[in-house]
């Protein structure tokens, strides 16, 4: 069978991905609400347990803020994770139904399919993310424009790196439940240990030295330094949260572009 052009295949299957979460509104309402409720339950409960320096004083961007501007990229961060780990499960329930097999064999490239994929969950994932962001205002941050809309690359870059993690790993494996356990033993330190609650300097030094190599989160601190109104404070989360992306969608590529895989190639 002839290979068409991808491009077609690659909007339609990308689209699909959107469509099929925008018919779900209890999906994003669970992943925005539960994110929020931690957000508002959290900040109220430890009031500002940071002490308060302001951003340009030493202390973390949005400390300044108080606890809440603090913890809400935090959330924002969870949401984003939490939201592209769902996504990167409809690979297993598209292998289930027997969709993934017929694109696999359609005369659609398999990048175009791989494509949509990354993009679909990338889309979805990082929108859930940037609606809390449009929430800073409430917790003494003061991004403008500018910020917001480098919070939206932020939250962007880390829906990407997530679901392609997330792919890599639910084109090996079979079943949801083993998904989500494995998912959850990678995913749930890393973002533990993305400065969410707690900033690097006040932790231990073997902790610190963890979360400098925990690369979501770099993810994290371009999000918050978005939301402090100065997105270009610290470069280096930028480049370690680009290059996070990049490694996680070749990442991808090779477990799913190179081979078929064990639980997709027995059923091909």
């Amino acid at each position: 069978m002839a290979r068409v052009s991808g491009w077609p295949a690659l909007r339609a299957l990308s689209a699909r991905e959107i469509v099929r979460v925008a018919r779900q509104p209890s999906r994003v309402l669970g992943a925005v609400g539960t994110s929020l409720l931690l957000w508002v339950f959290l900040a109220s409960g430890f009031g500002n347990p940071m002490g308060g320096p302001a951003p340009g004083a030493g202390g973390p961007p949005g400390a300044g803020a108080g606890y809440a501007g603090y913890l809400l990229p935090g959330m924002i961060t969870l949401t984003v994770t939490f939201s592209a780990v769902f996504s990167a499960i409809s690979l297993i329930e598209d292998r289930q139904a027997g969709f993934l097999q017929s694109a696999l064999v359609s005369p659609a490239p398999r990048w175009a399919v791989i494509g949509a994929k990354m993009i679909g969950g990338a889309v979805v994932a990082g929108a859930q993310g940037w609606l809390l962001a449009l929430l800073a205002p409430t917790a003494g941050l003061h991004p403008g424009a500018a910020g917001l809309a480098a919070a939206a690359a932020a939250c962007a870059l880390t829906a990407a790196a997530v679901t392609a993690m997330g792919l890599a790993l639910a084109w090996w494996v079979n079943s949801s439940a083993g998904f989500h356990g494995v998912m959850n033993l990678v995913i749930m330190p890393m973002w533990l240990l993305s400065g969410a609650f707690f900033p690097p300097g006040g932790a231990s030094r073997w902790m610190a030295w963890v979360m400098a190599a925990n690369p979501l989160r770099w993810a994290a601190e371009a999000i918050r330094a978005s939301l402090s109104g100065a997105p270009g404070r610290s470069v280096a989360a930028w480049a370690v949260a680009l290059g996070f992306a990049g490694g996680a969608g070749a990442l991808a590529w090779a477990v799913m572009g190179a081979s078929r895989g064990r639980g997709l190639g027995s059923s091909l």
